[in-house]
């Protein structure tokens, strides 16, 4: 038997990669957590629901598809949560319909979509909508040495230098935890993340996409200030119909942008 050659191994590797990067995009799914931001989206692509679920049976999770230019677009949103009723948002749905969009529909590129908080003291105002250039979470303390790297898994996002400077987008970097409000102690650690925007999803769909190797752009609009003076909840919910107009007119662009592109061109 002839021994294993590393290089050619190697070599073969570095091919397939360059011709994944340079393959035109083709698929792209788009991650929402909540309704009210995805249906506008789903109107403005013409989008419809798929009727025979791709996903495991029992889950809420909801794919809107169709065609859009030359990209085949894929809306996911979590769904309703059975118990409660309400927008299946945080962290656990992110990552699980993230994992099981991959596995299901392939895609070239994903777009994870949402409204998030911002700070004042960062620059940010309500209806900005930046672009991530890192995600962090901030409510995953293990003080253990390396465990407490792991709990903060902080990461640059997939670097998109060509759209930014086409669509002129703030870039800011993103913190994300399972609470709408902010706590002291997080406050703490979204300082220490440097981060501009804090949301409930990002950081998790950068687990899993990082694991699958999926390049993926993560797309927030302000709804809220976090270092302001009003109650947070009382200001997202008077910000979120308003803001999700600017989100869906950016994430537009940005799937306008993609179309006819391959991920080296981004």
């Amino acid at each position: 038997m002839a021994p294993h050659d590393d290089s050619t191994a190697k070599v073969a590797e570095e091919t397939m990669v360059a011709e994944t990067v340079s393959k035109p995009i083709s698929t792209v799914v788009i991650i929402i957590a909540m309704q009210t931001e995805a249906l506008p989206l789903v109107t403005k692509f013409n989008l419809v629901e798929d009727p025979n679920s791709v996903f495991p049976k029992g889950v809420p999770w909801v794919r809107y598809y169709g065609t859009y230019k030359d990209l085949n677009i894929n809306i996911i949103w979590p769904g309703k949560d059975p118990a409660s009723g309400v927008d299946s948002v945080g962290t656990v749905s992110a990552s699980l319909v993230t994992y099981a969009s991959i596995q299901a529909l392939q895609p070239d590129l994903i777009i994870n979509a949402g409204t998030a908080g911002g700070f004042k003291g960062k620059g940010a105002g309500i209806g900005d909508v930046y672009v991530a250039s890192d995600v962090a979470f901030h409510d995953r303390r293990i003080p253990i040495p390396v465990f407490d790297l792991y709990g903060v898994f902080a990461k640059r996002a997939f670097s998109t230098p060509n759209l930014l400077k086409e669509l002129n987008l703030k870039v800011g970097k993103l913190s994300t935890g399972d609470s709408l409000d902010m706590s002291p102690i997080d406050e703490k650690s979204i300082i220490a993340n440097d981060a501009t925007v804090k949301d409930m999803e990002g950081a998790a769909v950068a687990y899993v996409t990082d694991l699958l190797s999926v390049p993926t752009i993560f797309v927030k609009a302000v709804t809220d200030i976090v270092d302001g003076d009003k109650p947070t909840a009382e200001e997202f919910l008077q910000n979120l119909i308003a803001v999700t107009a600017a989100l869906d007119q950016a994430v537009t662009r940005v799937v306008d942008f993609v179309n006819g592109k391959c991920i080296a061109e981004l």
